[in-house]
C-alpha cells in the first residue's frame, strides 16, 4: 500500500471506504455545515460535507442524470422547475439542458456553500449560475415554498438524508411538505428526489421515504443506481398525480432524448426504464413498510441506518 494521506470515510458503523488523497484543496465551515474538498487519482476532485462524500468530479453526472432527467422526460414540455438544496449547482445544471425550460429556481439554505461551489467547483456547475434562467434563492426551502404561491411543472429535491435525532432536515422529509410540494406543482407536474442509499443493512430510509410520499401521490415510483464514487446503489423516487413513471415507455423515452438534444454521458431510454426494476428484497421492504413520516412524528435515521420517529 502507498503511503500518504487517506481519508476514511464512515458509510456504515460496521463499513468504510478508504481514498488516498492526494491533496487537501479547501476545507472549512458554514453557519450549517463542514466542508471538505481533496484531489484524487481516481475521482478527481471529492467534496466531503459533514464527514460525507456528497459527490466525485469523475462521476457526478451518473448521480445528477439520474436524479434530474427520468422525471424531466416523463413531463411532455417542462418550462418551470423549483430545486430544493442542490448547492454545488450540478442539478441545476442538468436541469437547464432541457431546451423547454424557461425558468429553473434553486432554493438552498446554505448561501455559504453555494459561494463556495461557484468559487471552487466549476466541474460541477459548468456556469449554470449565470444562466438568465436561472435564479438562486439562499433560504430555507420549506419556508419560501410556504410563503410564494409560484407553481412549476417539476420539483426536485436533492437533499442529505435526515441523521441524527435533531437533524434540521428531518422536516423536509414529512408527508406535510410533501402535500406543500405538490399544491406548488402545476397540472400534470412531477416530483423527484434522492431517497438513500440502497444496502441489504440500510433499507430503511427508502421504504420510509416511499411510503411516506405515497400518501401524497397517486403514483409513487421508485428506481436506482450505481453510484461509482458512493461505491453502492442509491435509491431514489418519481411521484406525480397525473404520470405513472412505469407507464411511460421506452420509446417515449428515446423520442423526448432525440427531440430535445440531450447528450447525456450516462442515461438513455432503455436504462432509464430499467432503473425502475427493483429487486424483490427492496420491493418487499418497501411493501411492507408502515412508518409514515409527520411533522409531529418525523422520521430520523441512526448511524446504523435505522429509522425512528420523535416528537418535532
Amino acid at each position: 500500500m502507498e503511503y500518504g494521506m487517506h481519508y476514511l470515510e464512515q458509510v456504515t458503523p460496521y463499513e468504510a471506504i478508504f481514498r488516498r488523497m492526494d491533496a487537501v484543496l479547501a476545507a472549512g465551515k458554514t453557519q450549517f455545515q463542514d466542508y471538505f474538498i481533496f484531489q484524487t487519482g481516481a475521482f478527481g476532485k471529492v467534496l466531503v460535507l459533514d464527514k460525507d462524500v456528497q459527490s466525485t468530479e469523475r462521476d457526478e453526472y451518473i448521480y445528477h442524470e439520474t436524479l434530474v432527467h427520468p422525471a424531466m422526460l416523463m413531463h411532455p414540455e417542462p418550462r418551470s422547475v423549483f430545486i430544493v438544496g442542490g448547492g454545488e449547482g450540478a442539478t441545476l445544471r442538468e436541469v437547464l439542458r432541457h431546451p423547454s425550460v424557461e425558468r429553473a429556481a434553486m432554493c438552498d439554505i446554505d448561501g455559504e456553500l453555494v459561494e463556495m461551489a461557484q468559487r471552487l467547483l466549476p466541474e460541477w456547475h459548468q456556469g449554470a449560475f449565470d444562466d438568465p434562467r436561472a435564479s438562486i434563492i439562499t433560504e430555507d426551502a420549506r419556508a419560501w415554498l410556504e410563503t410564494h404561491p409560484q407553481t412549476y411543472d417539476l420539483i426536485i429535491v436533492d437533499l442529505n438524508d435526515p441523521v441524527g435525532v435533531d437533524n434540521p432536515a428531518r422536516m423536509l422529509f414529512t408527508v406535510e411538505f410533501y402535500e406543500l410540494l405538490k399544491r406548488r406543482l402545476n397540472p400534470g407536474g412531477l416530483m423527484s428526489m434522492q431517497a438513500g442509499m440502497i444496502l441489504l443493512t440500510h433499507h430503511k430510509m427508502h421504504p420510509v421515504v416511499h411510503h411516506t410520499v405515497k400518501q401524497v401521490f397517486r403514483h409513487t415510483r421508485s428506481y436506482r443506481n450505481y453510484i461509482p464514487g458512493f461505491m453502492l446503489n442509491f435509491g431514489f423516487i418519481v411521484a406525480s398525480d397525473a404520470v405513472d413513471a412505469g407507464g411511460v415507455s421506452e420509446g417515449t423515452l428515446e423520442s423526448r432524448i432525440l427531440g430535445r438534444g440531450l447528450k447525456l454521458r450516462h442515461l438513455d431510454a432503455d436504462f432509464t426504464k430499467a432503473m425502475f426494476m427493483l429487486p424483490s428484497d427492496l420491493k418487499r421492504a418497501i411493501a411492507e413498510e408502515k412508518m409514515v413520516s409527520s411533522d409531529s412524528q418525523p422520521f430520523w435515521l441512526s448511524e446504523e441506518g435505522q429509522a425512528h420517529q420523535s416528537p418535532a
